[in-house]
């Protein structure tokens, strides 16, 4: 089984449970999965991993930290 099989026979099952796992829609769960892998197999590869700690790094803690301020507690209701 090749590499593009098994992501589209993934991407099937994914769109199958997102529906609810309907009986008698084998088909179409397969053509949507694979029209899913074309469209990510054409798509640009985007590194995600180097930017992450980028933008980790240019907010210092203390003011990640200030940034959020505590709430205030809620009133009870009134009958």
């Amino acid at each position: 089984m090749s590499t593009n099989e098994k992501r589209i026979r993934e991407l099937a099952y994914q769109i199958w449970e997102s529906e609810g796992r309907p009986h008698g829609q084998e088909a179409k769960h397969w053509e949507m999965a694979h029209k899913l892998a074309q469209a990510e197999a054409l798509a640009p590869a985007k590194p995600q991993a180097a930017k992450a700690p980028a933008k980790a790094a240019a907010k210092p803690a203390a003011k990640v930290a200030a940034a959020k301020k505590p709430r205030a507690p809620r009133k009870p209701a009134t009958p």
